[in-house]
């Protein structure tokens, strides 16, 4: 990770374009227009079950999509509302209103800016696959059960956001089903479970909307008596002119109030975009800039609030669309978002006449993808910290709320690697003989003869603030038997933190006053500009600090016959 040197921004969009050719715009127009279709039902059902209404959802894929593709460091990125921000958009609507949702989007786009900018596109790809999973996982389930009013026909206008009150109220009003709106649901998710099944090209969703949408129109013309709740019952006609820029008003008070809320929408934001072109980049053959990406995502949630749009990241259902039809370059993208704008201008009182439960079933189906159950149950098969992190992870999300998820998750995460890097690295004490070869694949073993007097301690794995303790402790219990010299081998030491530097501060100086001489041996370039730094070859001599175990047995044997030689006299 370098922090420093030009800023990498580089859309590809703009190399795309040198070598630009009739054939890839043939593929990226079908790849383009077929996306487009398929992001329509996505983003009104997204921006529907987000708390705002479809034209912020498809205000959002219009804007964002083009942003992300025009700026992206992906070739083949689709950017749009995805699933993953449903819940915590929901939770700022409803705690902060649109105006909260407006300043944390803008926040947690400069917060991915800043990241690209300081080249941490690669440190966001570390982030615990078990936490991903977990919030995954909880985010679906927690999408599922926002559906249920509108599946069932329960016609409740106050539903508990908490997730056990939510179903407490669904299972005391599950009686007040409506039988015509619950068959609305089961057929639209039957379409959309067979579709694929007869052709993968077939968009489950559009054809389960455009069926089931005729369906209830034709009910409602010859039936008058039975109705079933659509888009347009619920938002009233919808405009159909792009919304005109507005500005919100940025506090340090809501700065202060939504950051943790604007922290999350990044993180989510950068994890789902890079996953998303990193699975691209394994089917492509192409390669990525994590850093650009993240700009290109930054600019885009900097923009769409100013339009009241929600927050936009990349898309994994949508991208591999795109892929599987064809398209190679950000242009496929663009036209995504021109054919979005069309059906925006054109469309838009066609979509008024879509029922409530086939967008409650595109949103079942949508979750269940998103479930990753049977990654869950591989992984049942990991370690037992791997499943708890993941457990942890999933019951914060669904119970309580995804920032705290993603913050308990990571921490748990921390916690457990350190232990297991702490159980993992090994101090050793050597006497009397030492083979220098041992720990390693040679076959020639030199051993070296250690003076009586000379212990030789071995760290192996990083000296940072877990093992400083462990080590610290051994040196006390060994003071009963006062060496004359101490070796403290370092050849398998990566880095020592500053926990770990100040034990060896205080053991040089208690040492020392103990008239025992302290050596280092095996110490690599990184570990010795920290010692150098410290000022450690001042207290100990730079003789004492060795390159390698012989040097340090010679000078510390040395040490301990000068020290035994007045008792011969």
């Amino acid at each position: 990770m370098n922090l420093t040197g030009p800023i990498s921004f580089r859309p590809k969009l703009v190399s795309a374009l040198r070598h630009y050719s009739w054939a890839n715009f043939k593929a990226d127009i079908t790849a383009g227009i077929v996306v487009g279709i398929v992001a329509l039902p996505l983003a009104i059902a997204f921006g529907i079950a987000s708390g705002v209404s479809p034209t912020i959802g498809l205000i959002t894929a219009i804007i964002g999509g083009f942003l992300v593709s025009a700026l992206g460091g992906c070739t083949v990125q689709i950017g749009g509302p995805t699933g993953a921000f449903i819940v915590i958009v929901y939770g700022i609507i409803s705690n902060f209103g649109l105006q909260g949702l407006a300043v944390a989007t803008f926040m947690a786009g400069l917060i991915l800016v800043l990241l690209g900018l300081f080249r941490l596109g690669t440190v966001i790809k570390f982030i615990p696959y078990p936490i991903v999973v977990g919030f995954t996982a909880g985010i679906a389930l927690t999408i599922f059960s926002t559906q249920m009013n509108d599946f069932f026909g329960l016609g409740l206008t106050e539903v508990p956001a908490a997730f056990i009150p939510k179903w407490g109220v669904y299972f005391q009003n599950f009686g007040r089903t409506d039988i015509v709106t619950l068959l609305v649901g089961i057929v639209s998710l039957l379409i959309i479970i067979v579709a694929p099944k007869i052709s993968k090209k077939l968009p489950g969703a559009l054809l389960s909307i455009i069926i089931v949408t005729a369906g209830v129109w034709l009910l409602h013309r010859f039936c008058p008596d039975v109705h079933v709740t659509t888009i347009g019952d619920r938002f009233g006609s919808m405009p159909t002119d792009i919304p005109h820029p507005h500005s919100f008003e940025l506090t340090m008070d809501s700065i202060n109030m939504l950051l943790p809320s604007a922290f999350t929408i990044a993180v989510l934001g950068a994890i789902e975009s890079l996953l998303s072109a990193t699975v691209a980049d394994g089917i492509t053959g192409t390669r990525t800039d994590s850093n650009t990406e993240l700009i290109g995502q930054g600019v885009a949630n900097i923009v769409v609030p100013f339009f009241g749009g929600i927050p936009v990241t990349g898309a994994i259902a949508r991208t591999m669309t795109n892929i599987t039809n064809g398209g190679r370059t950000p242009v496929a993208g663009v036209i995504h978002a021109v054919v979005l704008l069309l059906i925006f201008l054109f469309l838009m009182p066609l979509i008024n006449l879509v029922p409530m439960a086939c967008l409650a079933a595109v949103l079942i189906v949508v979750s269940y993808n998103m479930s990753g159950w049977r990654t869950i149950r591989a992984m049942l098969k990991n370690p037992k910290s791997d499943i708890s992190i993941l457990a942890v992870t999933f019951i914060l999300t669904v119970i309580f709320d995804l920032t705290i998820a993603i913050e308990i998750g990571l921490l748990l995460a921390m916690i457990l690697f350190l232990r297991r890097v702490t159980e993992n690295t090994q101090i050793k004490v050597y006497g009397q003989q030492l083979d220098i070869a041992e720990g390693t694949e040679a076959t020639t073993h030199e051993v070296l003869n250690v003076a009586k007097g000379v212990e030789v301690y071995e760290i192996d794995g990083p000296f940072f603030f877990g093992i400083a303790t462990k080590f610290d402790e051994m040196m006390r219990n060994s003071m009963a038997n006062k060496p004359i010299v101490r070796i403290i081998r370092m050849r398998k030491v990566p880095f020592i933190d500053a926990t770990g530097l100040h034990n060896l501060e205080i053991l040089i100086e208690s040492s020392q006053r103990e008239g025992i001489h302290v050596v280092l041996s095996g110490v690599n370039e990184n570990v010795r500009s920290v010692l150098d730094h410290a000022r450690i070859q001042d207290k100990i001599g730079s003789d004492h600090i060795c390159d390698h175990i012989t040097k340090a047995v010679e000078m510390a044997n040395k040490v301990a016959e000068e020290y035994r030689k007045p008792a011969k006299s």
